[in-house]
């Protein structure tokens, strides 16, 4: 007979449960997480080894929707699941995002979490479910972790916030937030809003953070019973002597070369670091040269901006980049716009068609099909490099759906506008927040077709610099260097009414 362990908890009138030692025996950790008939099985498990050349954490998330789980043979030739649906994806990544800041920054050990959606209600949305078995099955297992990490979602009904509201009460709901937390801090916000005041959203956050405790609670509780004992990782230490020669070799007209373009700044960044592998790399070894580099590049870039306020382009923390726009330029197109932002640019294209023209939904959730699509592509081309040209990637995938959730509140019924719209936001060229270029450029290209929505959405992506001290900055419309130096990347998009969308991803253990 297995050891099962059961722990349940009391949220918003539904009963939560937690669960461990019934199934998965051999993977690092395993938990189930149940809310109604929703039962979500989540597994991490480490490789005992570094994967050899990797110079990034190797983190995968993946969500696999069963269609068993509602009684359902899959609706393909070969009747069984294929490749991980959008939404599969965009629940990954609503996983993804807060766990990822909370593993050792150095750690080059592949984990792999699982999140099988193995019973599904059709009224209690799995995504949040899978954060919580992952933080769960992670706090439990061998993992070096820096959690518990919570997540819930949050509804606006009748003035009154819901948490893990159903998707029949969604319907009636001003927002779908979804926010993960740990007991300190907020690790990451997804929202879709209808024209939603600020301080209903802020509202929002800070129910959300109360709510998630309730379950880090019930997270913490599993882990002492468990008693789990952690892989002990050690972080490479980089050689003092080593920073100081580097930061002595670049000092001086560093900051002038910063502000350079973009293509021009990572030319002589290539050069620069060819000569210090040259130079210091037999000594020191090739990747602690450019470790060093980084760290030098990024306390600059940090410095300048915190004691000066003043950015690698030469903004202060305010300004916006210069703006430009153009509608109507395919003349074979229903609608089409370029909006430019400093140097992102996105090329937005509208296709209508009959109500037939819906996409049908082939998932757990029973909304079954949409008319409204915004799909985004990020050619090699647009950050001037070559690669494999596909099918869209999970990243593409989520920008798509944020500019899609940012349109949705200002679009018209069905009743007024009887067609399906499909908008294409091409990326010409990237230098910082494309997701908010293309919620931008999808407003002038519907307005360009003639859809009559109900107002103009603008987009923005805000960054976040954090001192030692407690001193911060926070930034106006993020280029990359900032959003890759940086520790945050908000993006927020709305009318002149209210809010329509968010999504905030952090670097750091919370704001």
């Amino acid at each position: 007979m297995p050891d099962i362990r059961t722990i349940t908890r009391e949220l918003g009138g539904k009963t939560v449960t937690l669960e461990t030692g019934r199934i998965a025996g051999l993977a690092g950790g395993a938990v189930t997480i149940q809310l109604g008939d929703t039962i979500v099985l989540a597994t991490a498990t480490m490789a005992r080894k570094p994967r050899p050349g990797t110079d990034f954490f190797p983190l995968t998330i993946d969500f696999e929707e069963k269609l068993y789980a509602i009684g359902k043979i899959p609706g393909s030739f070969f009747r069984r699941e294929g490749r991980p649906s959008t939404e599969a994806i965009l629940s990954a990544r609503l996983t993804d995002r807060p766990l990822r800041p909370l593993f050792p920054k150095t750690m080059r050990n592949e984990v792999q979490v699982v999140l099988t959606v193995i019973s599904a209600d059709r009224e209690n949305n799995p995504d949040v479910l899978g954060t919580v078995g992952a933080s769960a099955a992670l706090s439990i297992s061998d993992v070096p972790f820096g959690g518990p990490v919570s997540s819930v979602r949050v509804g606006y009904i009748d003035g009154k916030y819901v948490v893990n509201p159903t998707f029949e009460q969604l319907d009636d709901s001003l927002i779908d937030i979804v926010v993960a937390s740990t007991r300190k801090a907020i690790m990451m916000v997804e929202a879709a809003a209808d024209e939603a005041a600020e301080d209903i959203i802020t509202g929002a956050l800070e129910y959300a953070h109360e709510q998630n405790q309730i379950i880090l609670e019930l997270q913490e509780e599993l882990v002492a019973m468990m008693k789990p004992v952690k892989w002990q990782y050690e972080a490479p230490v980089l050689s003092e002597d080593l920073k100081k020669k580097v930061a002595a070799d670049l000092s001086g007209n560093i900051e002038e070369f910063l502000a350079l373009a973009k293509d021009e700044r990572q030319g002589g960044l290539d050069a620069h670091k060819a000569k210090l592998v040259e130079k210091y790399g037999e000594e020191y070894g090739e990747s602690a040269v450019e470790g060093a580099l980084d760290a030098f590049l990024k306390k600059t870039i940090r410095t300048a901006i915190l004691e000066k306020d003043r950015r690698p382009d030469g903004r202060n923390s305010r300004t916006v980049r210069d703006i430009w726009c153009q509608v109507g330029w395919l003349p074979r197109t229903h609608g089409s716009a370029i909006f430019t932002r400093g140097q992102t640019q996105a090329l937005s294209v509208v296709t209508l068609g009959s109500v037939g023209d819906a996409q049908r939904l082939d998932t757990l959730s029973p909304i079954e099909s949409k008319r409204y699509m915004h799909h985004y592509n990020f050619p090699p081309y647009s950050v001037g490099e070559t690669g494999r040209m596909g099918g869209a990637g999970r990243r593409e995938l989520g920008h798509g759906a944020l500019g899609e959730r940012s349109l949705m509140p200002v679009l018209p019924s069905i009743e007024d506008f009887p067609y399906t719209i499909r908008v294409v936001s091409d990326i010409m060229s990237s230098n910082g927040s494309t997701s908010m270029a293309s919620a931008c450029g999808s407003t002038l290209a519907l307005m360009d077709a003639g859809v009559p929505i109900t107002a103009p959405v603008a987009g923005v992506a805000m960054g976040l610099i954090m001192g030692d001290d407690g001193n911060y900055k926070v930034l106006t419309d993020i280029a990359g260097l900032e959003d890759a130096m940086g520790d945050m990347d908000f993006k927020v998009a709305g009318t002149e009414k209210g809010i329509t969308a968010l999504q905030m991803d952090i670097k750091i253990q919370g704001i």
